[in-house]
């Protein structure tokens, strides 16, 4: 049986050598290759200031943290992301404050995020969901006329772009994952941006205790002092190594993750049991995370068996999201925190979508192969 995988990292020779040279080095992490790997993650952006961490969830942590967000304050989240965009918000003592999302792009509802706002808001998270960039023009707008902070979570958008401008920009804070499954990785991993030095330079010393003296910098090994609180938030040089020889690939992974989500696109066409999430709009370039097939609402309920049979052929799929994030048993279990306003359109694409792999391990060939299995399927369960 012809197996194609939803996701898969690619890793070449170099990342193997490069990795076994880091393994064979004396240091493993306060070391020059995390360095290296933020200074190529800001050339790759083309601006600002980076500071790499263990992980995507710890990068939003730690932007709340340098942002001073905590007891008593509320951050505005989409009902339609991972579990982590809002953890990250309780990890610091806040409050995520559930909104929904625009039907035709799963992305934030600014109309929400504006009824949401109350005295206690310090700060919203955009999701730019499946890859594809928020409105940030009216969201900045909305900040700033409210005096609110802006965190970008860009777990999905490595290469997004609005305007020319890299995701994660744009905001105060940007914070990206190198998953497994993401564009590039690192194994585990994360990376914080910024437009303001300060702001990195602060959650550079958050993420690592807040020495007041870097492992470098102490005359006498061992002799420091702690002058803030501080986490463990850092990268390995393991994990830096692998991203340094990742982002050199990333431009061809991205050129390849979009012409396999046109080839897919042109192959299924317009159908009778729903449609693709667009991969694009005006003025902003698409990371092109994954294809997002929705069903039209009268066949949602059949949503699994569709998965479960594009399985059992041997293409792999996925679901993003599951569930409304504050329908979810941990959130539903705290009323203060699963309802504020109506999030129907979360509810909706988290029941209904099927997401399919564009990854640049895939070829037309195999996207051509997903189509015409799709159409399949949906005429065999839903005609």
């Amino acid at each position: 049986m012809r197996k194609i995988e939803f996701a898969r990292p690619i890793i070449g020779e170099e990342e193997k050598q490069a990795v076994m040279e880091c393994l064979n080095s004396p240091q493993l992490v306060h070391g020059p290759r995390s360095l290296e790997f933020e200074e190529s993650f800001v050339a790759f952006m083309g601006g600002g200031f980076a500071t790499s961490t263990s992980s995507a969830t710890t990068a939003l942590q730690l932007a709340y943290l340098t942002l001073g967000i905590g007891s008593g304050d509320e951050v505005i989240v989409p009902s339609l992301t991972h579990v982590a965009t809002a953890n990250a918000v309780l990890s610091v003592g806040a409050k995520p404050v559930f909104v929904d999302v625009n039907l035709h792009d799963g992305n934030i509802s600014v109309d929400q995020v504006i009824q949401a706002i109350t005295p206690k808001t310090k700060a919203i998270c955009v999701v730019h969901f499946l890859g594809v960039p928020v409105d940030m023009n009216e969201i900045i707008k909305v900040a700033k006329s409210n005096d609110l902070y802006v965190v970008e979570d860009c777990a999905l958008a490595l290469g997004a772009r609005v305007e020319g401008k890299h995701v994660g920009l744009i905001g105060d804070f940007g914070a990206f994952s190198f998953y497994p499954a993401k564009h590039i990785t690192t194994g585990e991993g994360g990376m914080l941006v910024s437009k303001e030095s300060d702001l990195i330079n602060l959650s550079k010393k958050i993420k690592a205790f807040y020495y007041d003296k870097n492992v470098g910098d102490r005359k006498i090994p061992g002799l420091y002092d702690i002058v803030g609180f501080g986490l463990n938030l850092r990268m390995s040089e393991i994990a830096a190594t692998l991203g340094i020889a990742q982002l050199k690939r990333v431009k061809g992974f991205l050129e390849k993750r979009k012409h396999n989500y046109e080839v897919l696109d042109q192959n299924i066409g317009i159908s009778k049991f729903g449609n693709l999430l667009p991969n694009s709009r005006s003025g902003a370039e698409s990371a092109n995370y994954c294809a997002s097939f929705v069903l039209k609402p009268e066949f949602t309920e059949k949503r699994n068996t569709i998965a479960s049979q594009m399985n059992e052929i041997g293409i792999g799929t996925s679901i993003y999201y599951p569930i409304a994030l504050p329908l979810s048993t941990f959130y539903k279990s705290k009323p203060a925190l699963s309802k504020t306003i109506s999030y129907n359109n979360a509810f909706y694409v988290s029941n209904s979508n099927i997401a399919l792999g564009v990854g640049p391990h895939l070829e037309d060939d195999d996207m051509r192969y997903i189509a015409e299995n799709l159409t399949a399927v949906l005429e065999k369960v839903l005609a």
